[in-house]
């Protein structure tokens, strides 16, 4: 006698794959007895999990499960598209603001010009009052390793230079076949009180 086919199970079941890639349990994914609904067009409470269904089912939107593991589990009857757009865009924003500082280079050679420097100057100190910080470096290729001195001297006068809005880190140092420091970014405060001085 042949059996029916069963339902595939865990992973290999398409549905479940859907519910594990889903962020919030939705709908005929929520299997409690009963949630608390509360949001917008609704009377807040404990409601059986069947009616809080029937309600979303009435008003075209989905039955979200936004705080599981709250006893009974927080629901909210919204339109879940609409709500993962409005999280991520949250998200998105608490990202900005939160921007976390990166490492700028800043390249030398030791024969840089005067109009080059001061453009890179410029930069450096954007880079700085943006929050980020600098690591400078003058490359020596070749025979130009003789002429360390002019390096260190190069990346001195940029650190005089950078003063009033970049904390040098320690004296240039070599590394391999290129002397480099590193600027941290002095807080506004500081930049402004230096300013008025």
């Amino acid at each position: 006698m042949a059996f029916p086919p069963r339902a595939p199970r865990g992973a290999f079941n398409p549905r479940f794959r859907k519910e594990q890639q889903q962020e919030h349990r939705t709908n005929h994914m929520i299997r409690v007895p009963e949630v608390r609904l509360v949001g917008e067009n609704i009377e807040p409470g404990i409601y059986p999990v069947a009616d809080a269904l029937k309600m979303a089912k009435d008003q075209q939107l989905d039955l979200v499960e936004i705080s599981p593991g709250a006893n009974p589990p927080v629901c909210k009857i919204i339109d879940y598209n609409k709500f993962l757009y409005d999280e991520k865009k949250k998200k998105k924003e608490m990202k900005a603001k939160s921007k976390t500082s990166e490492v700028k280079e800043v390249r030398f050679t030791p024969n840089t010009d005067d109009h080059d420097f001061e453009f890179k100057c410029k930069h450096a100190e954007r880079f700085l009052l943006d929050g980020n910080k600098v690591k400078a470096h003058v490359q020596f290729k070749g025979r130009a390793i003789m002429f360390k001195e002019r390096g260190e001297l190069l990346l001195l006068k940029f650190a005089d230079r950078l003063k009033d809005v970049g904390a040098l880190e320690g004296m240039p140092k070599m590394e391999g076949k290129r002397m480099l420091v590193m600027f941290a970014p002095k807080s506004q405060k500081k930049v402004k009180n230096s300013e008025k001085q």
